[in-house]
C-alpha cells in the first residue's frame, strides 16, 4: 500500500523520529554516565568533626559537591576493625580509598598488596609502597612557625602551654616548628609540653591546658580541641592547628595554622582518573607554596597584635612563598625547658 504523506510530510516526520531516537538515545546513556563517577571512600578512627579528619573530610565533600565522585566514609573505626573496613570498601568497586593508617601500618599495607588495582591515599609516617600505596601528612610545619612567633609576640608572661596527642614525627614537628617562630622572637621564652594519649579527649586535654595556666602560661598551642576552651574560661590566649576557630573564640584564639586538603586530594583524584595513580608521597601538596597550608587571617585580632610583630611575620611568610627560608623539620619529641 502506497504512503498517504507527501514527500514534504515524510522528511518532517522522519525529523521527528530522529529526534525521538536521539532523546531516548541520551536517556539511556545518562545512567552510564553516571556511573563513570569515581568511587572513593575513607575511613577515619576518630569523629569527622576532629580537627584533622574534617580536613580531610571537607576536601572530598567538596569534590562530591562538583559531581566528581561518589564519596562514602566511615568514622570512629576501631584499629582493630580498620583491616577488615578496608576490605569491604575494596571489594565494593571504590578506585579510591582515603585513611589514616598511622596505627595499622602493617595491616593496611597488606590490604593494599591484595588489591593492586585500587588506589590507597593514607596518613602515614612510613613511605610509599608500590604500585598503590601512596602516603600524605599535614606538612604544615611553615605556618606552625609563623604562629609560633605571634605568640611569641602576644605573650606577656614568656611562658607558652603546649598540649598535644601524642608524640609523633607528624605532631612533634609542627610543635617544633612553633617553638622555633616563638624564639625568633623571644628568645627566652619557656615552653611547657603535655601529651595527653589521645586524638580526641577535649576533656583531657583541657585539663592539661589548666595546669599549664596554673604555672604562669598566658598563650597556649592547641594541637587538640579542648585547650582553646581552657584558655577562654581563664581569660588567655591560643594559637589554632589545622582548623581556624576563630569564630568560635572571637577572644581567644589569635591565629591560626591551617591544613588545607584540597591540594592533596585533587591531585591524587587526577590521577586516579587518568591512570598515572602510583605510589607516592602527597606531603609537597601541604606545603605553603602549593597552597596546602597557610597562616589564617588575624581576624578579630588585627588591630590587637603589634604592627611591628605583623610586619614581621608578613615578611616571613613571603621568605617561605619564595623560597629564602626554610622552616627546619625536626621530627624528635619536644620537651619543656
Amino acid at each position: 500500500m502506497s504512503s498517504s504523506l507527501s514527500p514534504r510530510s515524510r522528511r518532517g516526520f522522519l525529523g521527528f523520529a530522529s529526534a525521538l531516537l536521539a532523546a531516548a538515545a541520551l536517556f539511556v546513556a545518562a545512567p552510564a554516565e553516571a556511573q563513570t563517577k569515581l568511587k572513593v571512600a575513607a575511613i577515619y578512627t576518630v569523629p569527622v568533626e576532629q580537627q584533622w579528619v574534617s580536613r580531610i573530610h571537607k576536601a572530598l565533600e567538596a569534590a562530591k559537591s562538583r559531581g566528581e565522585i561518589e564519596y562514602v566514609f566511615s568514622e570512629n573505626t576501631a584499629n582493630a576493625d580498620y583491616e577488615r573496613v578496608m576490605r569491604q570498601y575494596a571489594e565494593q568497586g571504590n578506585g579510591l580509598i582515603v585513611g589514616e593508617s598511622f596505627a595499622v601500618e602493617a595491616a593496611a599495607r597488606k590490604v593494599a598488596k591484595d588489591y593492586p588495582k585500587v588506589a590507597f591515599l593514607m596518613g602515614s609516617s612510613g613511605k610509599p609502597q608500590a604500585p598503590n600505596f601512596s602516603v600524605f601528612d599535614n606538612y604544615i610545619q611553615e605556618p606552625a612557625y609563623l604562629t609560633g612567633m605571634i605568640a611569641a609576640g602576644v605573650s606577656k608572661s614568656g611562658q607558652i602551654g603546649m598540649v598535644g596527642g601524642y608524640p609523633i614525627p607528624e605532631v612533634n614537628r609542627l610543635m617544633h616548628a612553633f617553638m622555633a617562630g616563638a624564639q625568633e622572637i623571644n628568645p627566652k621564652v619557656k615552653f611547657t609540653v603535655s601529651f595527653i594519649g589521645s586524638w580526641f579527649d577535649p576533656p583531657k586535654a583541657k585539663e592539661a591546658a589548666f595546669a599549664m595556666i596554673d604555672k604562669g602560661a598566658d598563650v597556649l598551642y592547641a594541637e587538640r580541641f579542648g585547650v582553646s576552651d581552657a584558655a577562654k574560661e581563664r581569660g588567655k590566649l591560643a594559637i589554632g592547628n589545622v582548623i581556624n576557630t576563630q569564630d568560635k573564640y572571637p577572644d581567644t584564639v589569635v591565629a591560626s595554622a591551617l591544613w588545607n586538603m584540597e591540594p592533596t586530594i585533587d591531585a591524587a583524584l587526577a590521577k586516579v582518573k587518568t591512570g598515572k595513580f602510583a605510589a607516592e608521597d602527597y606531603g609537597q601538596y601541604s606545603l605553603m607554596k602549593a597552597k596546602g597550608s597557610e597562616l589564617a587571617p588575624l581576624g578579630s585580632f588585627e588591630k590587637k597584635v603589634p604592627a611591628e610583630l605583623v610586619a614581621k611575620v608578613k615578611a616571613k611568610e613571603k621568605a617561605i612563598l619564595d623560597g629564602s627560608f626554610k622552616v627546619k623539620v625536626v621530627e624528635s619529641e619536644p620537651k619543656s625547658n
